[in-house]
């Protein structure tokens, strides 16, 4: 994973308000613990802010939603309880919108285009696999993607997820015979040095859970050769 993992120190901070704070995930960070025992993001942003305003006890930090450890972008935490309720209710309602960006080897089939398929996840791979028709125990997921840049060797899409499935975008890119860049798992021939893969939560809007403004936010993508030149 890539080298530069987040620490309360050096967050990348895209929004804070006393309800909200918004980071820019760097790829190897996990949002919420897991076996292997890494720091989370969660306990990361955590130590911010009781660095920052001086609290004394615990913090309370509410996640609304995850992100594949190997990609970066937008994750929204909820500093009160009362602000994650809402924020839970918004990402269930599909009121808020998520836009990715995602750096792909082949040329789409068309240059945008909506997905539909049914995705089977299996728990022991930690994989999830698409299929046309439904099967036994898969989800219907629905994506749409554009395409909105030819590199040298990549193209660049924009995904609006209309569903989030388990590796839902990694899934069904790869259904379509287009593996994001660096991702094994899914397909692509070779990984990224750093473990990352090129998937990135680039946007978000949704109606502040309090404030009820509405409220856009972008992420700047990794620093990378090929990202940059997105």
């Amino acid at each position: 994973m890539s080298n530069t993992r987040s620490t309360s120190k050096n967050l990348q901070l895209l929004y804070e308000d006393n309800h909200l704070i918004v980071v820019n995930k760097r790829p190897g960070d996990i949002v919420q613990g897991d076996k292997t025992g890494d720091i989370p993001l969660s306990e990361i942003v955590k130590q911010y802010i009781k660095e920052k305003y001086n609290k004394p006890g615990n913090v309370f930090l509410g996640v609304a939603h995850r992100l594949d450890r190997p990609t970066s972008g937008i994750v929204v935490f909820a500093k009160t309880s009362k602000s994650l309720t809402r924020l839970n209710k918004l990402f269930a309602e599909k009121e808020a919108k998520k836009t990715y960006w995602a750096v792909v080897k082949n040329k789409p089939p068309k240059s945008h285009d909506t997905l539909t398929h049914w995705l089977f996840r299996n728990t022991k791979q930690n994989k999830s696999y698409a299929n046309s028709t439904e099967v036994n125990n898969s989800k219907k997921a629905v994506l749409d993607y554009r395409l909105i840049k030819k590199l040298d060797n990549y193209f660049l899409l924009e995904i609006d997820l209309k569903t989030g499935r388990h590796h839902q975008i990694r899934a069904q890119l790869t259904a379509i015979g287009c593996p994001i860049k660096g991702d094994l798992k899914y397909g692509f021939d070779r990984s990224n040095k750093d473990g990352s893969i090129h998937l990135h939560a680039r946007g978000l809007s949704l109606i502040h859970p309090v404030q009820k403004e509405s409220l856009e936010i972008i992420a700047p993508v990794p620093d990378d050769p090929v990202w940059n030149a997105c």
